[in-house]
């Protein structure tokens, strides 16, 4: 475990130290992505894809530096905060304007607040606004009020203190919108995005590509690119001899022998995106034989985690996981001891379960793959040979990336594939929304366990209303424990993900969350 963390900071540090040379303006980045985003109306998105390109588009009050979670001015300049954590007043950002010419303002603020928080409210359409409900308590949640002050002041009032509010507000989910556009596109604005960020949308061809045009008047100077292209091109391979025939400058999901060819090609360089996430299968609950702690223990027992992160994730890159946060989380349990591959074991607790044959089910399994998965529908195929010779017949089902969301969300699936990316460097942020009975809402599920523990769900509400982060940390400690003496998941990894790119490109630093804005990238 040491070495793991020593490792990932060499690789922070690596990374701090950008090219130093003098920024070029001008020309497009082609950015090679293994699938297609589902909406580009950041409040009614929950998958990374999405939010890679919205980040692009629009700004939040807050953002995090390049390098770590730490939250730093956007549209606000600065805010205060009352003693009892309740109230909190933003100071924005004069002379902005959205992409459309209309004022971002105080009133602007408002009107995005009270379309997401408020299910009456006649622009509360186009999708669910599972983020509001995940991180702030469904709708309205905590948030008791939105109020302008004067045209650049904003005050928010909460029913409760919230530690990660504030972290909260730098997730790209929770960007301002114009809300001049909302008005005109109405369910059609996930199709006609309109922010105030570094890039304006251009179009957007479903399932080839997204193009993106610099926005000359951007408040923190204009992008050094001109233009963004963000290409969908599903299988690794095929995305990688594309980067080697130079017709895209960067791409994600790296094959594990692709690394080491990177290395080996004196025209590209290696990129390293710091480790926040988690790969997971969810057993659901809801549905028997899920509803059995043996049957999950059974299925947890069945599986060789660790030959699987041999095979399919790059080497060095991946680690086999045993909580749900991954080590570089404060309240990480390193105390935890994993289950092991032991197939024997398995048996028996299926017996003793009532399945001494096994049984029948499904297993979902993305059709893109994530930074937490590279190689999704092979770790399938391994998963379903292990629990094939413990007597579980698991049949592989798939969907398009978008419909695969959907379903898990609905509680469709017997098992199903997923991971997190975590957005703001808080526990808080997998626990309540990955886990936690708040969120196991059929149509809107975080939690695709749909797994329900009042004792967890204690835990987690008081980890977010006190500020005192080793206090915090015991109980996300605690956390741990509760979830794998409950099983509702099988923890499979933990990933540094790699990317790689043209050494023609520079500035580019992937960050923690998944997602970065791409204003100060250039080109030779």
């Amino acid at each position: 475990m040491k070495k793991y963390i020593v490792f990932l900071l060499v690789l922070l540090l690596f990374v701090s130290f950008a090219n130093s040379q003098t920024p070029k303006r001008g020309g497009t980045l082609v950015f090679g992505r293994g699938g297609d985003s589902v909406k580009l109306d950041p409040i009614n998105v929950t998958d990374g894809e999405s939010l890679r390109v919205t980040h692009q588009i629009f700004d939040t009050l807050v953002k995090y530096k390049p390098n770590n979670t730490e939250v730093v001015p956007s549209l606000a300049v600065k805010w205060t905060v009352s003693k009892d954590q309740k109230v909190w007043t933003f100071y924005l950002r004069k002379g902005v304007k959205f992409h459309d010419g209309t004022p971002f303002n105080a009133q602007a603020v408002k009107f995005n607040f009270d379309r997401w928080r408020d299910p009456k409210n006649p622009y509360h359409f186009g999708g669910e606004f599972e983020y509001w409900g995940y991180m702030f308590g469904g709708f309205p949640g905590i948030v008791k009020s939105v109020d302008v002050i004067d045209d650049y002041t904003v005050k928010i009032t909460l029913t409760k203190p919230l530690a990660p509010f504030l972290s909260n507000l730098a997730m790209p989910c929770f960007a301002i919108a114009s809300p001049t556009a909302i008005k005109k596109y109405k369910e059609d604005f996930f199709k006609n995005p309109v922010g105030t960020g570094p890039f304006k949308f251009v179009s957007w061809i479903k399932g080839d590509k997204i193009v993106l045009e610099a926005n000359k008047n951007y408040w923190d100077g204009a992008p050094y690119l001109d233009k963004i292209i963000f290409r969908s091109i599903p299988d690794n391979s095929a995305r990688f001899m594309e980067l080697e025939a130079g017709t895209v400058d960067i791409i994600d999901g790296i094959n594990p022998e692709d690394v080491e060819r990177v290395k080996q090609n004196k025209n590209l360089q290696l990129f390293i995106r710091p480790s926040l996430n988690v790969c997971y299968i969810a057993m659901n609950m809801d549905k028997k034989p899920f509803d059995d702690i043996r049957v999950r223990l059974a299925i947890n027992y069945a599986i060789d985690k660790k030959a699987i992160v041999d095979a399919y994730y790059p080497k060095g890159f991946a680690m086999v996981a045993k909580n749900p946060i991954p080590p570089s989380l404060w309240g990480y349990n390193d105390k935890i001891q994993d289950y092991s591959y032991d197939p024997e074991k398995a048996k028996k607790l299926l017996a003793e379960a009532g399945y001494p044959n096994g049984f029948k089910t499904t297993l979902w399994a993305m059709p893109v793959n994530r930074p937490y998965i590279p190689q999704p529908m092979k770790v399938a195929e391994a998963v379903q040979s292990y629990l094939k010779a413990v007597g579980i017949d698991a049949e592989i089902v798939t969907y398009d990336w978008g419909t695969y969301l959907q379903k898990t969300e609905n509680g469709e699936h017997d098992m199903a594939f997923l991971g997190w990316t975590g957005d703001n460097g808080d526990p808080d942020n997998f626990f309540y929304v990955l886990l936690d009975k708040d969120n196991a809402v059929k149509g809107s599920a975080g939690n695709i366990a749909f797994y329900r523990s009042d004792e967890l769900h204690e835990i987690l509400i008081k980890a977010q209303t006190i500020s005192n982060q080793k206090e915090r940390a015991k109980l996300y400690e605690k956390a741990c424990e509760i979830v794998h003496r409950d099983v509702p998941w099988v923890i499979l990894a933990h990933t540094m993900p790699p990317l790689a790119g043209k050494k023609t490109v520079h500035n580019y630093i992937p960050h923690a969350t998944g997602s970065e804005p791409l204003n100060k990238v250039w080109k030779e």
